[in-house]
C-alpha cells in the first residue's frame, strides 16, 4: 500500500544519501524512480540531489508554483517511487498534492528534510508532512560539539552563532553544524579576537 513518507533529521544526519540509496535499490530491480528537490537549494545547482560524501544526482526542480500531481502524471503515473530532497522548503499546497499522488495514483512518496529551522521553528513543508505524512521517521546524527543526539541546526556567521534572521539561507559546514538543545544555547565556538571586532 503507497504511503506519504517524512523522514526528518538535523544536518548532516544523512538524508540525501539515503535518497540516492533508495533510487538505487529501486533501480537495480528496473524500478523506476522520480527524484525531486527544492528549487530553493542552489548550492549545487538548481535540481541537483548532492550528498556531503561526494555523492550527486540530477533531480527535478520544485518550484513554488509546481503541481506535484500533475508533474508526476507528467513524467511517468507509473513510477514505483517519488523521492523528495529538501522537502522543509515545499509548501503546504506540494505536500497535499504528494498525498494525492499517494492516494490517487498509488505511488509511495519519500519526502525528506529538516524539521526545525535555526529558531527552532518549523519549517512550511515540514509543518504540514507532520500533520498528513502516513509514517515519520527521524534520522538521527550526532551533536557537532559532544556525543549527544543532535535536534538542532546551529546557524553560525564569522564563528559567532545566529540566533535571529530570514528562515532561509543556503548553507553547509560552513554555516550550519547539528547540535543537542545543550550546544544550541552554549556551543563551544572559538571566541572572537579583541582585535578583530
Amino acid at each position: 500500500m503507497a504511503q506519504l513518507f517524512f523522514r526528518y533529521g538535523a544536518m548532516n544526519s544523512g538524508k540525501t544519501i539515503e535518497i540516492l540509496k533508495v533510487a538505487h535499490n529501486y533501480e537495480e530491480q528496473e524500478k523506476p524512480v522520480i527524484i525531486m528537490t527544492s528549487s530553493v537549494d542552489t548550492r549545487h545547482g538548481v535540481g541537483m540531489v548532492s550528498s556531503r560524501i561526494g555523492l550527486e544526482r540530477e533531480a527535478v526542480a520544485i518550484y513554488d508554483e509546481t503541481n506535484l500531481y500533475d508533474l508526476v502524471n507528467k513524467l511517468n503515473p507509473n513510477a514505483a517511487c517519488i523521492l523528495i530532497d529538501e522537502a522543509q522548503f515545499l509548501k503546504k499546497h506540494h505536500i497535499l498534492e504528494a498525498s494525492q499522488i499517494v492516494d490517487t495514483l498509488k505511488i509511495p512518496v519519500m519526502a525528506f528534510g529538516l524539521k526545525n529551522d535555526f529558531k527552532n521553528d518549523l519549517f512550511e513543508g515540514s509543518k504540514y508532512l507532520l500533520l498528513y505524512a502516513d509514517k515519520i521517521e527521524e534520522m538521527k546524527t550526532i551533536c557537532w560539539f559532544c556525543k549527544k543526539k543532535a535536534i538542532m541546526n546551529l546557524r553560525v556567521h564569522n564563528g559567532q552563532p545566529v540566533y535571529e534572521g530570514e528562515q532561509v539561507e543556503i548553507g553547509g559546514n560552513e554555516s550550519y553544524y547539528p547540535v543537542c538543545r545543550r550546544h544550541y544555547f552554549h556551543p563551544i565556538l572559538p571566541r572572537r579576537n579583541a582585535t578583530n571586532e
